[in-house]
């Protein structure tokens, strides 16, 4: 199979009801506010809206005067109907540990923190930081916070307790909710010692709530600040009656990392940012009351906001929980849980399927992966390869592959494919969502012709946007709409071809300059994933004297393959025949690892800045920090 080859919409699902024709692009732009407010009707408001849109750039408001509660839209109206005794969630530990809960038990445990919560004093705008492994507690913890008008701020578990102080100290919150720790490819990770680490610089924090994950480690307990959760809701009561928030009142605050390595607070609201979800869940997934769906993000990172927390749950979607490593305690531990639960909807990082690729395809032709019936994609673009692989391998070549584009800050899915809908071409996000208008443009805003690499922006409003950076409007402003004036700038190159589909290149400081000719370190990085000897490769710039800058790649080979220079310039030839000779990087190592965040993407910036001599900013993402130190042993052999 050829990667240029085109794929049809699957018959069975272009049946489906709900699917549109591709006259709901045309519709939907003509019409924004009315596509949009259609959407929102299929949630349940305590008021209604006077006014779909206030737009007053770089300002939004949706919804306007409209009442609502995310949390009552996630379990309330589900267990007034027969979604009651519905399986919300099947939870799996790393150790083998089970737990099924229905939506009646997530609407309790709700109610219980939920009162919990206001007993501590806690009031609609107070900020509370959860800190916390992937276990179903965490969701309760953010839908309390969602019940009562609390702004909760998700910190990933796997950051340390350094990342975590930085965090608490911008958002302040009045409660902090953890567990005394987590697992980890077998390992126990102390979540309560960072946590107590990270207070002996805070003064905001006046309660630590503790889940106790397991009681196999003493965990220290400070008296009249620490209180275990499994006490405190002993005598909670099972009732607390949702808020009604405004539409533009804040749910919640996410840290993304920024440039200059500062996170940023990206703020969201109750409103635009749930009519966003779960219509995006919705149609991008083709949902159904019957489908096992599973989202293998951590609820750390938007993803699993977004399509593990608040899409699923306010459309009453069964799903799976995984709180461990992929590989753990072998290679096909999520295959294993494909076939245990049914799993019928699939949704993963590209770096996790270049690890798949990696480990093999004899893990997965050990299970019977037959209950899927679609494929999902994010974090990042999906080179070519990979696509098929996911595919031909996982989804046996029956199941469309919905390769999503977005950004914390966008909140939704912004570029996909409509299964069903769009036709689809491997390792292109295909069309913007319908009501989303984006565009790829040069450095004055004018767009450019196909094939052409530009900026990618976004030219209209869109209700689940991030509304500000919390504390610091200005940055927000400064950040997302200066840089192309009218049009969210993403941060993102990107192409549309002769179609009109989007193909992403990566971050803007991902496009570099070589002899005058702009080249997509994605393009690069995709050619050379296509050899069948590479699992998976990170290509960066750097100075050259004469070229301006050059191409260096660091190359991860599949299993079995052994490195040497004879395959250094084997892969250099394939560059070549795949793009041109221009793309042909200077130099290219094979190595063992590469630096990555603890969400999988690669850490570029921190190649490109060791080249470069630059500062290398916030490391605190970093999954292994030792991979920093692998890349100044790659410059000094460079050097």
């Amino acid at each position: 199979m050829k990667v240029e080859e085109k794929f049809p919409p699957p018959k069975e699902l272009a049946k489906n009801a709900w699917i549109r024709t591709p006259e709901i692009y045309e519709e939907a732009l003509r019409d924004t506010e009315s596509f949009w407010a259609k959407a929102a009707e299929e949630l349940d408001w305590f008021k209604p809206w006077s006014k779909v849109l206030d737009w007053n750039p770089p300002d939004s408001r949706w919804f306007v005067g409209g009442k609502i509660n995310v949390s009552y839209n996630c379990l309330d109206r589900h267990v007034k109907t027969w979604r009651k005794n519905k399986v919300a969630i099947f939870w799996e530990g790393e150790p083998g540990d089970k737990r099924t809960l229905t939506y009646d038990d997530l609407y309790l445990e709700v109610n219980q923190i939920a009162n919990i919560l206001k007993q501590m004093d806690v009031k609609k705008g107070d900020r509370v930081t959860l800190y916390m492994p992937m276990v179903p507690e965490l969701i309760v913890a953010m839908l309390a916070c969602a019940r009562i008008g609390a702004i909760h701020s998700v910190v990933f578990a796997g950051f340390s307790a350094k990342a975590l102080r930085e965090r608490i100290r911008d958002a302040e919150p009045k409660i902090l909710v953890t567990a005394n720790h987590s697992y980890r490819r077998g390992k126990i990770i102390p979540l309560k010692q960072n946590v107590d680490e990270a207070l002996e610089e805070s003064s905001s924090v006046e309660r630590v709530v503790v889940y106790q994950r397991s009681d196999t480690e003493f965990t220290p307990m400070k008296s009249g600040r620490d209180f275990w959760w499994h006490e405190l809701t002993v005598d909670a009561p099972l009732r607390c009656e949702p808020e009604p928030l405004d539409s533009e009142d804040p749910l919640f605050i996410l840290y993304t990392s920024g440039t200059t390595g500062k996170p940023k607070g990206v703020v969201h609201v109750n409103g635009g940012y749930l009519v966003g979800v779960a219509t995006t869940q919705k149609w991008v997934f083709d949902l159904k009351d019957e489908d096992v769906y599973w989202c293998t993000a951590d609820i750390g990172w938007v993803t699993g906001h977004s399509y593990i927390v608040y899409g699923p749950l306010a459309l009453g979607t069964t799903q799976v929980m995984y709180e461990g490593a992929p590989d753990y305690p072998q290679p096909d531990r999520l295959w294993e849980m494909i076939e245990r639960y049914a799993v019928t909807i699939f949704y993963t990082a590209p770096t996790a399927i270049r690890a798949f690729m990696k480990w093999g395809e004899e893990w997965p032709k050990k299970h019977k992966l037959s209950s899927l019936r679609l494929l999902g994609s994010v974090g990042e673009p999906i080179n070519p390869a990979a696509w098929l692989w996911y595919h031909q391998t996982i989804g046996g070549e029956r199941c469309p592959i919905v390769d999503t584009w977005w950004q914390t800050e966008t909140g939704m899915i912004l570029i996909t494919p409509l299964p069903g809908t769009t036709v689809l071409k491997p390792g292109s996000a295909t069309l913007p969502f319908p009501g989303v208008k984006a565009e790829v443009v040069d450095k004055d805003g004018n767009p450019v012709p196909p094939d052409q690499g530009g900026f990618l922006v976004i030219k209209t409003p869109w209700p689940a946007m991030l509304r500000t950076i919390y504390r610091d409007h200005q940055r927000y402003r400064q950040t997302y709409w200066k840089r192309i004036p009218g049009a969210y700038f993403t941060g993102d190159g990107a192409k549309k071809d002769q179609d009109g589909y989007f193909w992403m290149m990566g971050r803007i400081d991902d496009v570099i300059n070589v002899s005058g000719h702009r080249l997509g370190t994605m393009e690069v990085e995709s050619a050379l994933v296509s050899h069948p000897a590479v699992a998976e490769v990170a290509v960066v710039g750097k100075p050259h004297e004469f070229k301006g800058q050059s191409l260096t790649a660091y190359v991860m080979l599949r299993g079995g393959v052994n490195p040497s220079n004879a395959l250094k310039e084997e892969l250099k030839k394939h560059v070549r025949q795949e793009i041109g000779a221009i793309a042909v990087p200077d130099e290219i190592y094979l190595v063992d690892k590469l630096p990555k965040t603890r969400s999988g993407k690669i850490m570029r910036r921190i190649m490109r800045a060791l080249l470069s001599n630059e500062d290398l900013g916030d490391t605190t993402t970093l999954e292994d920090p030792s991979a920093v130190e692998e890349v100044r042993r790659w410059l000094k052999e460079i050097k």
